[in-house]
């Protein structure tokens, strides 16, 4: 477990120290979405929009953006506004962030799953596009066809388009991304797609949301593209529940929520309008829970009234898991991001970093010189995930209607079979030509590769063997989903079943993990269904 939360931790501090260049680059921060940005208290306690949206997240700015071309919006975003913490608007402070305590206001919500997998949640303006790594990827043509959408993809593509035009740069790759090409191409992940966007078998190189000095361009500037007389975003508030009205039909028409005050705020939709949750994959099935949406007999036994029944609610989560390595490397090499990416046949997606960890040390009394308290060390990260998850688990409240999730993770035979899969492949990287050079010898001359954490099974043949390596080194790759499918909690148009005007539009949707990272695809579901609704609006 020490060596999972020190990779967990490594995993998001290898940037510390990084200077990434790119050749071709996005506008400086633009933060102007900042003039309809206020803090809930100063709202006033009963208002009136078309669409109220929950969850100014990575779903959540796109959508807003779209809606506010015609309409009235407000954003209820639990977390504070970006600049609130400077440290996630760039990649050098991306570590403190997540080395900070958990006060509660903090950017990211920790959280351990039953299964005691520790994990995060954005709680900021812009949600999980603020506290990632950036790596921007779409979606595998499986997700579009598993996903019970008749999607329209010119529009998919327009909607890409949209995001990729504001956020996206492309990387040049830095001395250790190029290494890591190489040894992906040598050991057989191909073809070489060069730089691409697009989901594809093979290595290629994606985008990301950093620019050329290191400066992250979020979910959050999308809001940079709304009209700014029909947009409000109220940060720090809070939604305790949806209001329902049974007067035409059971219908969405409102939301409580409160200020970082505690005082509460009540916002109503009008006739045509209509509630969007936007909240995670945890926020959404969560708020549907405590509003009365959900399995009868869980509500019953929390004592709370129950407004519509679907047994759904909360189930098919699902979490990628994590597997891979962490070598000790014989030189020190400059900490870089994940820009290169290998992906087998089966979606199953290999990256890698390179870090500089700082240990400090307490020597015994009078054995070192002065100052020997410190070393550093250069360490290569192998991590792998695969889209499709065969292992689902559920979501429910706690006595005190808090979400408690577990995920089962390689419960299924197939996920184990799938993991397999992917250690043997970077058992495969590690053994190429490529990777002779970080082997270290030992005194009697024999070379091999120094593991931080668990090293990599021997005998990659023995299946028992490699497939306990990773049920024991089970991590999370922060891809959660799931909780409202399409189909069982939502229609093909992202509507509840059963209510109307109200809608869930993020990865709680989602029955398989787009591409290699979700974020992506999450920002043009925004746009994309924001599109949709205008279209059905205004004809």
């Amino acid at each position: 477990m020490a060596a999972s939360l020190l990779l967990l931790l490594l995993f998001f501090t290898f940037q510390c120290q990084i200077r990434v260049l790119f050749s071709q680059t996005i506008p400086n921060q633009d933060d102007s979405y900042m003039k309809f940005v206020q803090k809930a208290n100063t709202l006033p306690t009963r208002e009136e929009y078309d669409y109220i949206i929950i969850g100014g997240g990575t779903a959540g700015c796109p959508l807003a953006a779209t809606l506010s071309s015609n309409f009235s919006v407000l954003v209820l975003e639990r977390g504070s506004d970006p600049n609130a913490f400077p440290s996630v608007l760039s990649q050098q402070g991306l570590a403190n962030t997540l080395t900070d305590n958990d006060d509660g206001l903090n950017p990211f919500q920790r959280f351990v799953s039953e299964d005691g997998v520790e994990n995060i949640r954005g709680r900021v303006l812009g949600g999980g596009s603020m506290i990632n790594v950036g790596f921007y990827s779409r979606a595998q043509p499986e997700f579009f066809k598993s996903s019970g959408i008749q999607w329209d993809m010119t529009a998919v593509e327009k909607a890409y388009q949209w995001i990729e035009e504001t956020v996206v740069s492309r990387p040049e790759l830095s001395p250790w991304q190029s290494a890591f090409r190489e040894v992906l191409l040598e050991a057989g992940v191909g073809p070489d797609n060069g730089y691409d966007l697009k989901h594809g078998v093979g290595t290629r190189t994606g985008g990301s949301i950093f620019d050329s000095r290191g400066r992250r361009h979020g979910a959050v500037e999308l809001l940079n593209k709304a009209d700014p007389r029909n947009l409000r975003v109220a940060t720090q508030a809070t939604v305790k529940r949806i209001i329902f009205s049974q007067s035409n039909g059971l219908s969405a028409s409102g939301v409580l929520y409160s200020d970082f005050k505690g005082k509460l705020h009540k916002a109503t939709i009008s006739k045509n309008g209509e509630i969007i949750l936007t909240a995670g994959a945890i926020g959404s099935p969560h708020l549907l829970l405590q509003s009365g949406v959900g399995p009868k007999s869980h509500l019953s036994s929390l004592k709370l009234p129950v407004v519509l029944h679907n047994r759904h609610v909360g189930q098919s989560m699902a979490d990628n898991p994590r597997f891979g390595a962490a070598i000790v490397l014989p030189f020190l090499t400059p900490p870089t991001s994940v820009q290169v990416v290998g992906t087998l046949k089966r979606n199953i997606h290999i990256e890698s970093l390179s870090s500089i960890l700082p240990f400090s040390i307490f020597p015994p009394f009078g054995l070192l010189p002065p100052r020997s308290t410190a070393v550093n060390l250069s360490l290569a990260v192998f991590a792998g995930k695969f889209s499709t998850v065969s292992s689902v688990g559920s979501l429910r409240l706690d006595g005190r209607k808090n979400p408690i999730v577990r995920f089962n993770y390689l419960s299924h035979p197939d996920d184990v079979e799938r993991c397999v899969e992917g250690v043997r492949k970077v058992g495969d990287l590690v053994n190429t030509k490529s990777m002779e050079r970080i082997k270290t010898g030992d005194l009697e001359g024999k070379k091999g590769f120094k593991f931080l954490g668990s090293p990599l099974p021997e005998n990659m043949s023995d299946y028992k063997l490699v497939g306990d390596f990773c049920r024991k080194t089970v991590t999370t790759f922060w891809h959660y989903h799931g909780g409202c499918l399409v189909g069982k909690v939502v229609d093909d148009n992202y509507r509840v079943i059963g209510i109307k005007k109200l809608r869930v539009v993020d990865g709680s949707t989602f029955s398989l993990s787009p591409g290699t990272n979700p974020m992506a695809t999450v920002m043009m579901l925004g746009r994309y269904v924001g599109l949709k609704m205008l279209q059905q609006r205004l004809g």
